[in-house]
């Protein structure tokens, strides 16, 4: 249960709804991978108890995260993250593929922003490139099932035109996918490389601010 890049690239449900999901150019998606998992349970144990409830539906203690996290299928589904400066996960996005029903092929999005980093469009952008992902996998109906107490899901839901059905405080979104095209396909593709190097920009910043911190001492006493 859960809680839009480049700027020029936005075809991502359909293209008449592209325009929907136009937000902050600087929030920069990147796709992760098993050895972000430490990465991944910092960024859930820093929810606090509302969040988590939102996140997961209740209030669940650390030993559920750590094994919700532990747990992750990297080669099943598909996980994005939104890094800060320092290389901390502000944002995570989880989609998770349902049993194929035919040619009907579902996938649920569940999505975490930390209180620091809202405000910033993080939550729409990974709502964004989920549903690329979706496309280009040849996923047909994105899903989402919150409580309706969750104002951020909600939004992203209404934004995107999703069909939402209410029952006793939760709420089932679902979003019919146009097939990919060369326009999704080469979207998706520009917006990882663009956090690609972004994320190498970060960490090489980050290692010249400790190289420099390190020689500080010495300085000093010289």
């Amino acid at each position: 249960m859960n809680t839009l890049t480049l700027s020029t690239v936005e075809p991502i449900v359909s293209k008449d709804r592209a325009s929907l999901f136009a937000g902050p150019a600087h929030v920069l998606v990147r796709e992760l991978t098993a050895l972000d998992r430490e990465r991944l349970l910092t960024h859930f144990l820093a929810l606090d108890e509302d969040d988590r409830l939102l996140r997961f539906g209740q209030v669940v203690p650390d030993r559920v995260i750590e094994n919700y996290v532990r747990t992750i299928d990297f080669k099943r589904d598909t996980v994005f993250g939104v890094f800060n400066s320092k290389l901390e996960l502000s944002g995570v996005g989880h989609l998770a593929y349902l049993p194929a029903e035919g040619d009907k092929r579902t996938a649920e999005f569940g999505v975490s922003v930390l209180e620091s980093a809202r405000g910033q469009g993080i939550g729409s952008k990974l709502f964004e490139r989920a549903a690329i992902r979706s496309r280009n996998t040849h996923v047909t109906m994105l899903y989402i099932h919150c409580l309706t107490s969750n104002s951020t899901m909600m939004h992203i839901a209404k934004k995107a035109g999703m069909k939402i059905e209410y029952a006793y405080g939760e709420a089932d979104a679902y979003l019919t996918l146009s097939p990919a095209d060369q326009s999704s396909i080469l979207a998706e593709m520009l917006q990882e490389q663009a956090a690609v190097f972004d994320y190498a920009l970060k960490r090489h910043a980050r290692q010249a601010s400790r190289l420099f911190e390190s020689f500080m001492p010495v300085a000093v006493a010289a």
